[in-house]
């Protein structure tokens, strides 16, 4: 996730475009992908605000390394034949699995170069190249977190709720669950993560009185993937609280846009 309004979309958009699928935790889908350790390993490292004890999980992180070992050995030809609730599960489940393995391969993170000046010190933002770079293996081929979301979430599926379900490893995200997505539960979980999100100070602010809804910078870089949906207005009327919900309903209401807090979604060190 990175804060571009437009992506270049490379060739994998087209190697990816029949093969993205996904398997529940119910067990339907691929006997290759196995999400127990994944689930064991997100109930033992995540918080209940969504927030990730980074130190644990380096220290322990077999079970991460299982699951992406299995997301590498799936079959694209077995993955296509399951529904599209499954497949996107699949592909959000990818992505924030890559992204855990991202810091903790780089943990604890330093400030360097440009990126000191711009972003927090312990920032994702100060890995080069952590959304770009294809050292990840799924479906059998090389893919970049970039192909994941910009080239398959966002190009096939058209579901605004990605967004507040993919965790970029930053404050400003939405909270990172402590459960995979499960194709069976997707709408209930979807749904769960875009009130959960508009309900924190990261996703929506309300100053009463002053006509405005300041909302994360997500609803700014990719406005126009909520269209489906009505646009990013009827969205946030939808789930947000209230009595945010009640000003967004009216039309007088300006929506404003949060500064994006890039700082690592790092668990308090107790």
């Amino acid at each position: 996730m990175r804060h571009l309004p437009a992506i270049h979309l490379t060739l994998w958009a087209t190697v990816f475009a029949l093969s993205s699928a996904a398997v529940s935790a119910s067990g339907a889908g691929l006997t290759t992908v196995d999400l127990q350790p994944y689930a064991v390993t997100l109930r033992r490292v995540v918080t209940p605000d969504g927030h990730v004890r980074y130190a644990a999980l380096k220290a322990d992180p077999a079970g991460l390394d299982a699951f992406l070992a299995s997301l590498a050995a799936a079959s694209p030809a077995d993955l296509a034949r399951l529904p599209e609730a499954d497949r996107i599960a699949f592909w959000i489940n990818a992505y924030n699995a890559i992204t855990l393995k991202t810091i903790i391969d780089n943990y604890p993170i330093h400030a360097s170069g440009f990126s000191a000046l711009r972003f927090p010190a312990s920032s994702i933002r100060q890995i080069s190249g952590a959304w770009s770079r294809r050292d990840w293996v799924v479906l059998g081929a090389k893919m970049s977190l970039d192909d994941i979301e910009h080239g398959t979430l966002r190009k096939q599926f058209h579901e605004p709720r990605i967004h507040m379900a993919l965790v970029c490893a930053a404050l400003g995200c939405p909270p990172l669950r402590n459960e995979p997505y499960d194709g069976t539960r997707l709408d209930e979980q979807l749904d769960d993560q875009a009130r959960r999100y508009l309900a924190s100070p990261a996703g929506l602010q309300l100053e009463p009185g002053s006509g405005k809804v300041a909302v994360s910078s997500i609803f700014k870089w990719f406005g126009s993937d909520f269209a489906a949906t009505g646009g990013v207005r009827a969205f946030l009327t939808r789930y947000a609280p209230e009595p945010a919900r009640a000003a967004l309903a009216d039309p007088g209401t300006a929506i404003t846009y949060l500064d994006y807090d890039w700082t690592l979604n790092e668990a308090r060190k107790d």
